[in-house]
């Protein structure tokens, strides 16, 4: 008999979301049928998306979410025992699946790298990152690029892939510890946006002539200020806009029409999940090859056990996160 804990969305969040949100459940799975296996969660992921994405729950559902699982018995012959496969299996302990929606692990995996990368920076964040960056906002050596939220698990990768492809790279958050960790590990200018006198006058000092391309992870106020700030034909990859997720009232004003199109700026939102196939290999296999080869260092913030994982999503939105978030179960 195997008991797999659960975390369901208790009621859907007003605000910000409280450890009342959330319900820890417990279930008894069945036996295996043929073609079946056993998973056992071994890092899952919290993400900002979640937040979002929990509208389209109803209450009493399993929380969503991708988790490193190992197959502790099987009766698919695809998926022997021990094999480690990627999984968007929620927040779980264990899991029952006939095959179909796993990801076996690139054979090729090195063992300088731990597993819980496949939920970072050689995962889903990575390849927003990558993605983001290269086909939306097409970015060219010799180019500036704003990044905000950039020592969070996406940020961190894009100001990392960028000075690879020959840009300045300029970010922001919200830390004196993210910023130097940001210099760190290569960024051109980095700056504190909670204790900048001037953000507008912060982002002009940072690259006086303007900036080619901004990925945008926060949206809201501090959008509206870098916009204006584009060269034309900038382009603007919107990943996402963590500062508004949480609002109980309107929405911030908008960026200026004006700026849009007088610079003739090119604004495209986009979601991960549009590549696929070949493409998306190749880019697990960049992103893992410049990881391994130490091109693109990694900071992960390890929450300890199962139990954690509404802590872990509600510090992940709070920014108490140094790189990507992940629950060690």
């Amino acid at each position: 008999m195997v008991l797999a804990k659960r975390w369901t969305l208790k009621k859907h969040f007003s605000g910000s979301p409280t450890n009342s949100d959330f319900e820890l459940k417990t279930a008894e799975l069945p036996p295996l049928k043929n073609g079946e296996v056993l998973l056992e969660a071994l890092f899952l992921s919290v993400d900002p998306y979640m937040r979002i994405a929990s509208r389209k729950l109803k209450e009493g559902d399993i929380m969503m979410g991708e988790q490193v699982a190992r197959v502790v018995e099987s009766k698919n012959s695809a998926f022997p025992k021990g094999t480690v496969v990627l999984a968007y299996l929620g927040w779980t302990t264990h899991s029952i699946s006939d095959g179909k929606r796993l990801e076996k692990l690139p054979t090729d995996w090195p063992d300088s790298l731990p597993l819980s990368l496949a939920l970072g920076t050689v995962g889903m964040p990575g390849l927003t990152a990558y993605f983001g960056l290269l086909d939306i906002c097409g970015v060219k050596g010799g180019e500036t690029v704003m990044v905000n939220a950039a020592a969070g698990a996406v940020g961190s990768v894009v100001g990392q892939i960028a000075k690879l492809k020959g840009c300045k790279v300029v970010g922001a958050a919200g830390s004196d510890e993210k910023i130097a960790y940001l210099k760190k590990i290569g960024f051109d200018v980095a700056f504190n946006y909670k204790t900048v006198e001037s953000l507008e006058e912060t982002l002009k000092k940072a690259s006086p002539d303007g900036y080619d391309c901004y990925f945008d992870n926060v949206g809201g106020e501090f959008s509206n200020v870098v916009i204006p700030q584009m060269k034309t034909f900038g382009r603007i990859a919107i990943c996402g806009a963590i500062s508004t997720y949480n609002r109980t009232g309107l929405p911030p004003p908008g960026p200026p029409p004006e700026a849009v199109i007088y610079q003739q700026l090119r604004m495209e939102g986009f979601i991960v999940t549009r590549w696929q196939g070949d493409v998306r290999q190749k880019a697990l296999k960049d992103l893992m090859t410049w990881t391994s080869e130490g091109k693109i260092q990694y900071h992960e913030h390890i929450i300890e056990g199962f139990n954690n994982m509404p802590s872990a999503f509600m510090g992940l939105l709070k920014g108490e996160n140094l790189g990507k978030s992940v629950v060690k179960a």
